[in-house]
């Protein structure tokens, strides 16, 4: 295991992070504990340091199991949580990116994972209700107090993440060092907005869905396209759609011409990608877990990574494809783009 530095920090992080949503059985679904710690054991044993959770996941069990596994070496994990989903259905005061429902949450976070601090502390999800300013100058309380080492942002338009880390740079206090953000052949959208702001503010890129909800795994395409290994008919949805599934088999056909399966060669095309520093790997069982964690033995070729890149390519819109278009570019470069080295980009 090979390790990053998370954005603009010096935290080191190792290059794949555990996703714990599947510890615990609540929902109907997931890892028992016996199994969760099958998990997390492997994942350490491979060199694996960097563990996510939530207070959601798992209606607060996954935070009480990873509290519980890493107790025996605290120091050695980088711990992240997140705040903002709702804990108590129907009362307001539960959800959200307030300061009060942030300090009430991240008290009891700490008390579930049975730890005094967390490394990377989670805005989980954008509200639209709390001003910008009111978020960090919380967070950096939160730093300032010893309960949070470093902070960082999920699922949040890049304007917003560019005004907060903006503000807190102005004002000295604690700033975003990471972006959580669904990311995936199948889902590619980032690319307009999200990961051109994480490399202009020197974010981490932490992916979830890598896998595309299991659509790139071979578990459907493998299966007539319309059918799982178990006989069910696939739902549809965008990762099942005729779009999902000719990607998928574009990775069907990589993954058999190395050697390879198509979840590894899947996380692999993530993990290569220009912008990304550590995606998250959730599983149901060691095994599965163990699969994924091989995709860091091998890289794909960049003919296999064109291949992918043209299978899954999606239009940027407006104004990238406006600016990229030549005469437009023309008239903005002289007609010297071409020779114009521009390390930025």
């Amino acid at each position: 295991m090979k390790y990053h530095l998370l954005g603009r920090s010096g935290l080191r992080v190792s290059e794949i992070s555990l996703g714990t949503m599947t510890f615990g059985e609540e929902w109907g679904w997931g890892a028992s504990r016996e199994e969760s710690k099958r998990q997390f054991d492997l994942f350490a044993e491979r060199g694996g340091n960097f563990i996510d959770t939530a207070n959601r996941y798992t209606e607060g069990t996954s935070e009480k199991l990873v509290g519980e596994f890493i107790k025996s070496d605290r120091e050695k994990f980088v711990l992240a949580t997140k705040y903002t989903l709702s804990m108590r259905k129907g009362d307001v005061s539960f959800s959200g990116n307030s300061r009060k429902n942030m300090v009430q949450s991240l008290e009891a976070s700490l008390k579930r994972l049975d730890t005094d601090y967390v490394d990377l502390y989670w805005l989980h999800a954008w509200d639209f209700t709390t001003q910008v300013d009111e978020v960090m100058r919380s967070l950096d309380d939160m730093v300032s107090a010893g309960k949070v080492l470093y902070i960082g942002i999920s699922d949040t338009p890049a304007w917003i993440v560019s005004m907060a880390n903006t503000l807190a740079d102005f004002r000295g206090w604690s700033a975003f060092a990471a972006l959580q953000i669904e990311y995936s052949l199948l889902q590619r959208t980032p690319e307009r907005d999200l990961l051109p702001m994480a490399k202009a503010l020197d974010l981490a890129v932490t992916p979830w869905g890598a896998l595309g909800g299991g659509a790139l795994t071979g578990k459907y395409s493998r299966a007539n396209n319309s059918t799982d290994v178990k006989g069910r008919v696939a739902p549809e949805s965008a990762r099942r759609s005729e779009r999902a599934m000719k990607i998928a088999a574009v990775v069907d056909q990589i993954a058999d011409e190395i050697g390879k399966k198509s979840s590894q060669v899947a996380l692999n095309w993530v993990r290569q990608r220009n912008q990304v520093t550590v995606p998250i790997i959730g599983a149901r069982t060691a095994e599965q877990l163990g699969e994924s964690l091989d995709c860091v033995g091998f890289e794909l070729t960049p003919e296999q990574m064109e291949r992918l890149d043209q299978v899954s390519e999606i239009e940027l819109g407006f104004p990238h494809d406006f600016l990229m278009n030549k005469p437009i570019s023309d008239l903005v470069y002289s007609g010297l783009g071409h020779r114009i080295h521009n390390h930025r980009r």
